[in-house]
């Protein structure tokens, strides 16, 4: 081989020693990042969480707005609207699998509700369109809460997207369903004295931002990055020195 195709050999391995270093690490910055947001976010809703409750009247109108109350706690006042309750099939809580109850609720001095996950139930094993039984509450209730976002979506076939046992919930997609005017936002009740003996179970799951994952991630980048560095050191620089010395 010619010292000149030996030359622009050693500069194409350079450049794509150089690219991949540069590439690999700037992942595991952002992996760092990712991390580092993924924090603030559990600081905030640690912080959220620790505020003093809403009222009906409090909560967020618009979709912005709503991002910033996720996590503080409610106290609402309201009726519920049984007739508009689903249930959201394939729901699991302390590893059994059952529905999500749902219900609309109407608040206090407002024209408009909130979609409240009231807890969770387990499916009938004989039967998984039959219903449980529910003891919803008449009249104005006073339900404590966490602001949370919907539950998550779930893989749905078109035939399963509507009716009173589904897989998922839009807050949009319902509220033009039912003719309800909603708040962007869905509540997680959580236990109290006007829940006793319903029936439902609320240990919600706490919200997974996967911090060691983003740190992992950015390990395996910079580790991918010291090892191409390495392996040109070695290769390029070392060891044809070792050879011209033997």
């Amino acid at each position: 081989m010619s010292l000149t195709a030996t030359r622009a050999q050693a500069v194409v391995l350079l450049v794509a020693a150089l690219m991949g270093i540069a590439v690999t690490t700037r992942l595991g910055v952002w992996q760092l990042s990712r991390a580092s947001q993924k924090e603030a976010m559990q600081s905030a809703f640690e912080v959220r969480g620790n505020l003093p409750p809403l009222d009906g009247a409090a909560l967020a109108r618009t979709a912005e707005a709503s991002a910033d109350q996720l996590y503080r706690p409610v106290r609402l006042r309201g009726t519920w609207l049984p007739e508009r309750t689903i249930y959201l099939d394939n729901r699991q809580m302390n590893d059994r699998v059952g529905f999500y109850v749902v219900t609309p609720l109407l608040l206090a001095h407002e024209t408009d509700a909130v979609l409240v996950q009231r807890g969770w139930v387990q499916r009938s094993l004989l039967d998984r369109t039959a219903l449980p039984l529910l003891q919803t509450p008449e009249g104005v209730v006073e339900i404590e809460g966490i602001i949370a976002p919907p539950p998550g979506r779930l893989f749905e076939f078109t035939s399963a997207a509507g009716g009173t046992i589904r897989q998922n919930v839009h807050i949009d997609e319902f509220s033009r369903e039912t003719g309800l005017a909603l708040r962007p936002l869905s509540v997680q009740q959580v236990d109290s004295q006007s829940t006793v003996g319903d029936g439902l179970m609320r240990q919600w799951p706490r919200p997974a931002l996967n911090i060691q994952t983003n740190y992992g991630y950015a390990f395996q980048w910079f580790a991918m990055a010291a090892l191409m560095a390495g392996l040109y050191v070695w290769y390029q620089l070392v060891r044809p020195r070792l050879r011209r010395r033997v």
